[in-house]
C-alpha cells in the first residue's frame, strides 16, 4: 500500500462566495495532478468558513451576563466568548485562556473553534482593524463537504471524497493535531469488530477513526501557520469509500466517561 498527499499549488486567499470545487480544480490542474476515482480532497476549515461568510465582526457583537462573567474567568474577550455561547451547546471547562465546550456540531473542543489567525479582513470592507474579525465553523461542515463533491462528479465525472480538518488539542496530550470536522464520501470510522489479527485472533472491540488519522497526516501536510497550503490530494486511501458522516466519530455522551 502506498499512500500519497500532495499539497495544491496556487490556491488563492479566499474570499466569502468564492466557488471551491472550481478553485479546487484548478489547484489540481497547477499541481499537474488528473483526479481519480477514490482519490480524496481534505480541505483546510479556514477556507470553508471564509468561502462560506463565516467571518464575524466583533464590533457588532453585543455580550451578554453570561459571556461577560466567562471572559473575566478566562481572561478572554466577551465578545468572542459571546460567539462561543452562539456556537456551543454546553460549557464543559474554563479556565485562563482557555474555555472547553461541547460545539453544537457535537464534538468536545477549546473556544468553540473559533480563530484569529490567518483571518484577515473580508473583500470590500474599510476601516476595520484585522484583529476585529474572527471566524466560526461551518455551520454544517458534511453538507459544505458533499456539496464540494458532487459539484467536482460534475465538472470531472470522478467519484472522490472530501473531507474538512481542523485543528484541535486532546486531553492529556500536548500539542494540537488535524482532526476531521466534515466528510463526505468516505468512512468516519470502519470497524474491526470480527476480523482477524495475524495470529487469527478476532478482534471484539476495535473501531478505527480513519478520516481523523487521514486529517492527522493532511494537517502535517498543509502546517499550522504561514504556509498557506489549505487543500491536499489524497491517493492511496486503504479503505473502501463509501457515504459518512461526521456522526460516526462523535462518542455517545452516554459513552463518555470523562465529563
Amino acid at each position: 500500500m502506498t499512500l500519497t498527499l500532495t499539497p495544491l499549488i496556487d490556491i488563492p486567499l479566499i474570499r466569502q462566495g468564492d466557488d471551491l470545487a472550481e478553485i479546487l480544480i484548478a489547484g489540481l490542474d497547477s499541481t499537474k495532478l488528473t483526479l481519480e476515482n477514490d482519490d480524496i480532497l481534505v480541505l483546510a476549515q479556514k477556507i470553508v468558513s471564509k468561502a462560506e461568510g463565516r467571518m464575524v465582526n466583533l464590533v457588532d457583537v453585543r455580550p451578554g451576563e453570561r459571556a461577560i462573567s466567562l471572559a473575566a474567568k478566562s481572561d478572554k474577550d466577551a465578545r468572542v466568548v459571546e460567539l462561543m455561547l452562539q456556537e456551543s451547546r454546553d460549557v464543559l471547562r474554563v479556565r485562563a485562556g482557555t474555555i472547553i465546550v461541547e460545539h453544537r456540531l457535537g464534538f468536545i473542543c477549546a473556544n468553540a473553534g473559533i480563530d484569529h489567525s490567518n483571518v484577515g479582513s473580508p473583500k470590500g470592507s474599510t476601516g476595520d482593524a484585522t484583529d476585529d474579525w474572527v471566524l466560526l465553523l461551518p455551520r454544517d461542515p458534511d453538507a459544505s463537504c458533499e456539496a464540494i463533491r458532487k459539484k467536482i462528479l460534475s465538472k470531472t465525472g470522478k467519484r472522490i471524497g472530501v473531507m474538512i480538518i481542523d485543528s484541535h488539542g486532546r486531553a492529556w496530550r500536548i500539542g494540537t493535531v488535524g482532526v476531521c470536522i466534515g466528510l463526505s464520501g468516505i468512512p468516519g470510522v470502519v470497524d474491526e469488530r470480527g476480523w482477524k489479527d495475524l495470529f487469527d485472533y478476532t478482534l471484539r472491540i476495535t473501531m478505527v477513526g480513519v478520516a481523523d488519522e487521514l486529517a492527522a497526516a493532511a494537517s502535517l501536510v498543509m502546517g499550522q501557520a504561514a504556509e498557506g497550503t489549505p487543500a491536499v490530494h489524497v491517493r492511496g486511501f486503504p479503505y473502501p469509500l463509501r457515504e459518512g458522516s461526521l456522526q460516526e466519530l462523535i462518542r455517545p455522551k452516554e459513552q463518555d466517561l470523562f465529563r
